[in-house]
C-alpha cells in the first residue's frame, strides 16, 4: 500500500492496521523535489480577476495567518481576493455554501483548505464546471476528479519527525532507559490529514512498539482508538484524563505522541492536574504558546510548517494558471483521492525542539522573537 495514498475516511478507520504493516522507509516524491515536474498547461485568464479562498474555522493561528497572507499576497499580486472562513461549528455547510458563492461569482481559482475534505464534492465539480481551477490547500479534498491541484506540507514527513522525535526525547530524558511507556492520539476523521501524520509516526514508532521499547500501556494504537473528534483540546484533555486514571495511577507515563500543538498543551494539562510528571510530548504548528513552553522544558518538540512559504507557492500556482503557463508540482504519484492522483508540490517541515529552536525559527521574526527572550 502506497503510505500516501488517501482513502475516504471509512476506508482509511477499516484499513488502519493494515496501513501500518505495509510502511516502508521508501519514500516517493516528496518536498524534496525527487519527482519534480509540470502540470498541464493551462488556458490562462485575466489578470485582476477573482480569486477564492475558503479556508476553515479561525481555531489554529495557522489558518488566521494564511487568510490573512493569502488577502495581502493576492491582491498585491493584482487579482481580487475573496476570503472566507467556515464558522467554527463541526457543520460544513456554511463552507459548501460560500465555495458556491465563490463560483456564481466567477472567481477563476478556488483555493480550499476543506474543513471536511468527504463532503465538497458537489462544490467542487460546479467549480470545475463553471471553468474555475480548483487548489487543494494544505487539505485534501476526497472522492472527486474535480481538484486540479494539492498543495501542502509533506505530512507524512510532517509525522516521522514527530515519531522520531517522541524516541528522542525520551532517550534524553531517560539515558536510554528502555522500555517507556506511551500512548497515542491522532486528529480528527473529517481531516484527510490525520491518518497521514499517524500512519507517518507509525513508520517510525511501530518498530520499536514490536521490539518492546514502547510501551503502550492502554493497548489503544488503532487510529480509530486514538481520534481526536474536530481537533478540540478539551477532546484530548477528557480522554488523557481517563487513561491516566485508567492506566497510570500507579506508573508514570513517558510519553505521548500528540499530532499538533493545541492537542499536545491539552495532555500537559491533564498530566499537570494529575500532579504527575511531564511526559516527552510532540506536537506540531508551531503555536506561540506551544513555543514558549517548548523553551520553557514542558512539550518536547513541534513541527515548523512555514505558512507563509505555504501560502507563497499557492500564489504562484494561481499566477502560472492566470498566464496559462504550467503549473509546478513534485509530485504527481503519492496522492490519490479515491477518485484521481491529484498532482501536488509538496514543501519540507522542519522539526523543533529547544536545541533548534533558534535555527528553526531564523526567517520567523515573532518566533525568533520569542526565542531569544529565553537565551
Amino acid at each position: 500500500m502506497n503510505k500516501r495514498m488517501l482513502l475516504s475516511a471509512s476506508a482509511l478507520l477499516a484499513t488502519a492496521a493494515l496501513a501500518l504493516s505495509g510502511c516502508s522507509s521508501e519514500r516517493g516524491g516528496g518536498g524534496s523535489g525527487d519527482s519534480t515536474g509540470s502540470s498541464a498547461t493551462s488556458t490562462g485568464f485575466e489578470a485582476g480577476s477573482t480569486i477564492g479562498v475558503a479556508l476553515p474555522d479561525k481555531t489554529s493561528e495557522n489558518w488566521v495567518l494564511a487568510g490573512n497572507l493569502f488577502k495581502q499576497g493576492l491582491e498585491k499580486a493584482g487579482y481580487k481576493a475573496d476570503v472566507q472562513y467556515a464558522p467554527a461549528s463541526n457543520t460544513v455547510a456554511e463552507q459548501q455554501n460560500q465555495i458556491q458563492a465563490m463560483v456564481t461569482g466567477g472567481a477563476k481559482v478556488i483555493i480550499i483548505g476543506a474543513k471536511d475534505g468527504r463532503q465538497l464534492g458537489t462544490q467542487v465539480q460546479a467549480a470545475k464546471d463553471a471553468g474555475a481551477t480548483v487548489i487543494a490547500y494544505d487539505r485534501l479534498i476526497e472522492n472527486t476528479e474535480a481538484v486540479d491541484y494539492y498543495v501542502a506540507f509533506d505530512n507524512f514527513q510532517v509525522g516521522q519527525l514527530q515519531g522520531q522525535a517522541l524516541l528522542d526525547g525520551l532517550a534524553e530524558r531517560s539515558d536510554g532507559k528502555a522500555p517507556y511507556n506511551i500512548e497515542l492520539f491522532s486528529g480528527s476523521t473529517d481531516d484527510a490529514n490525520s491518518a497521514v501524520f499517524f500512519n507517518g509516526a507509525m513508520d517510525v514508532l511501530q518498530p520499536k512498539i514490536d521490539d518492546g521499547t514502547l510501551v503502550v500501556g492502554s493497548g489503544q494504537t488503532d487510529i480509530q482508538q486514538t481520534a481526536t473528534a474536530g481537533w478540540k483540546a478539551e477532546n484530548a484533555q477528557s480522554r488523557m484524563d481517563t487513561l491516566l486514571t485508567a492506566t497510570y495511577s500507579n506508573q508514570d507515563l513517558d510519553g505521548v505522541l500528540s499530532p499538533n500543538d493545541t492537542l499536545a498543551r491539552a495532555v500537559l494539562t491533564s498530566v499537570e492536574q494529575a500532579g504527575k510528571p511531564l511526559p516527552v510530548v510532540t506536537g506540531q504548528d508551531s503555536e506561540v504558546e506551544s513555543v514558549r513552553s517548548i523553551l520553557e522544558g514542558k512539550q518536547y518538540s513541534t513541527i515548523n510548517k512555514d505558512t507563509t512559504l505555504l501560502v507563497e507557492q499557492s500564489i504562484k500556482m494561481v499566477d502560472q494558471l492566470q498566464k496559462g503557463e504550467k503549473v509546478d508540482v513534485n509530485d504527481t504519484e503519492q496522492y490519490d483521492n479515491g477518485a484521481k492522483v491529484v498532482p501536488a508540490y509538496l514543501l519540507d517541515p522542519v522539526i523543533v525542539t529547544k536545541k533548534n529552536a533558534a535555527e528553526a525559527y531564523q526567517n520567523v521574526p515573532n518566533l525568533l522573537e520569542i526565542v531569544k527572550e529565553y537565551q
